[in-house]
């Protein structure tokens, strides 16, 4: 028997003064990029960019770039997760179930209760953000 496949985008958020956009989700410990799941007809720019509109109310941003594939097994699921970077976000926080807080960091000031899997994301990528 196969483990079912799942499709994720993650999106490293970054402000033109190049600081990262963290969230903290209601139903998970801890900062983490924004992303979730994409449907295997949804680019993973567009997934990304639907994230970031939901997840931190995204108004404007400049260029977007696949930065890595990574294929993870979550909760028993084979997941391909897509990394992408989106530059120079302009975003408006909203209030909405799933997110608990929004704010912003220095990439070599992170805080001490980020995600793991986040904290790998950006020493992985650190060279390209």
């Amino acid at each position: 028997m196969r483990r079912p496949r799942t499709f994720g985008a993650h999106a490293l958020a970054l402000t033109p003064e190049r600081r990262i956009i963290l969230v903290k989700l209601r139903y998970m410990r801890g900062w983490r990029v924004p992303g979730g799941g994409r449907s295997p007809d949804e680019s993973p720019e567009q997934a990304a960019l639907r994230e970031l509109r939901e997840e931190i109310g995204l108004t404007a941003h400049g260029r977007v770039r696949l930065a890595a594939e990574l294929e993870q097994s979550v909760h028993h699921k084979r997941d391909l997760a897509a990394l992408l970077i989106v530059e120079d976000v302009a975003y408006q926080p909203k209030w909405n179930w799933e997110v608990e807080k929004v704010a912003e960091f220095d990439l070599d000031a992170l805080p001490a209760d980020t995600a793991g899997p986040t904290l790998r994301w950006i020493e992985l990528l650190r060279d390209r953000i």
